[in-house]
């Protein structure tokens, strides 16, 4: 064989080993990418599911409370519309992409956590409810769901 075609041969075999190094790395990094991506989806839907955990819980909470005493009106209302706005407002992967619609779902979310705030520092004047069994078990579901978005 002539020197001129090993030569060739050689360098061609290293083009080609190049080439797959190349293109295992990219489908390596392909494969990563989709794999982050499925963790943050993953980890986006714990935390959807924790933000309707709470506002499941919030009608029973307020039912409780009401039951319970002639309670400011003004905390429960607040309580009642903030879960409301935060009812009608739909999360979906275009409002995930957008930072202006993201700020008002965070806002929306604020607002409640801010009512419910207010709610449970006004039951702290009712001690016949603060020792009621249910209103404690979902005052402690409650926070452990803030606790959990927090987290999330």
């Amino acid at each position: 064989m002539k020197k001129g075609t090993i030569i060739g041969l050689s360098i061609a075999g290293i083009i080609i080993l190049l080439l797959v190094i190349l293109i295992s790395w990219g489908i390596s990094t392909y494969n990563n990418l989709v794999t982050i991506n499925e963790e943050v989806n993953q980890s986006w839907s714990q935390v959807e599911n924790q933000y309707q955990r709470r506002a499941d819980l919030i009608p029973n909470l307020v039912n409780t409370v009401k039951g319970y005493a002639d309670f400011e009106r003004g905390v429960l209302t607040d309580v009642t519309e903030a879960r409301a706005k935060v009812s009608q407002f739909n999360i979906t992967p275009e409002v995930l992409n957008d930072p202006q619609a993201f700020q008002k779902f965070e806002q929306l979310q604020g607002n409640l956590s801010s009512a419910l705030s207010r709610l449970l520092v006004t039951v702290e004047n009712y001690p016949n409810l603060k020792a009621n069994e249910n209103f404690l078990q979902l005052q402690a579901q409650l926070e452990g769901t803030e606790n959990r978005i927090s987290v999330e």
